[in-house]
């Protein structure tokens, strides 16, 4: 019987850093102008990597601090992390060395498939280069 992967992805970040549009423009390839503070979505797309058909299973996470007890349940179930900061808000990319530790901790494991994502590039005003 055949069973199709499934790959547990987690975006993280600060809140308002674009982790949400990010998501939805991979889900439903468009994108999402207003800003809704997210506490928790998932979404799953079938995909192909390297040749095999998948399925991905994308938890958007809540970047404001009071869910942080969400946050250890779903960084030990993950099994791939986007970590996400905006180039014009240079704490969120500071803030990305918090989440990476976090990770790792919760995971008791330095060998965690993660992707550093820098949103926001088309905004004019940056301050992280």
């Amino acid at each position: 019987d055949w069973v199709m992967t499934e790959y547990k992805l987690v975006v993280v970040g600060d809140g308002g850093v674009g982790k949400s549009a990010l998501t939805i423009q991979l889900i439903q390839n468009h994108f999402v102008e207003e800003y809704d503070p997210t506490i928790e979505d998932s979404y799953r797309k079938q995909v192909v990597i390297d040749g095999e058909t998948c399925l991905l299973d994308i938890l958007d996470t809540a970047g404001q601090e009071e869910y942080s007890a969400m946050r250890d349940q779903y960084m030990r179930t993950g099994e791939g992390f986007l970590l996400v900061f905006a180039v014009n808000e240079s704490k969120s990319f500071e803030n990305v060395a918090n989440y990476r530790e976090q990770i790792r901790r919760v995971k008791d494991s330095d060998d965690v498939p993660m992707v550093l994502v820098g949103n926001k590039c088309d905004l004019a005003q940056r301050a992280v280069d």
